[in-house]
């Protein structure tokens, strides 16, 4: 059950940041609204993962998801293409979740 408090958190914060650029500075109501509810969401299902994972290795997984998954939002919603360096960077992010989780004794066995 864990891992679905974590999804779900993930998931909420994917919305809300990418209702975030689309609210244009909180400029329009309806996508400022759906950031702002999104990121509760999020949060509120954190703290729940929070009771039963360690934070570091919690938002490490959070982080990590969540960077992959806004950029290709980015890319196929905002037309905004990372260039190399980006893309590795990003994958020295998911291996390092992978390494947390597979290798440290922190990790969400």
């Amino acid at each position: 059950m864990k891992y679905i408090y974590l999804f779900l958190a993930i998931a909420a914060e994917i919305v809300a940041t990418t209702f975030l650029k689309k609210s244009e500075g909180f400029t329009l109501f309806k996508p400022t609204i759906i950031c702002i509810v999104g990121y509760i969401i999020a949060f509120y299902f954190l703290s729940i993962t929070l009771k039963y994972l360690p934070v570091g290795v919690s938002y490490a997984i959070w982080s990590g998801v969540g960077i992959v998954a806004i950029t290709l939002i980015g890319m196929f919603f905002f037309k905004q293409i990372p260039d190399a360096a980006a893309i590795l960077g990003m994958l020295f992010i998911v291996v390092g979740v992978i390494i947390i989780n597979l290798f440290s004794k922190m990790g969400a066995h």
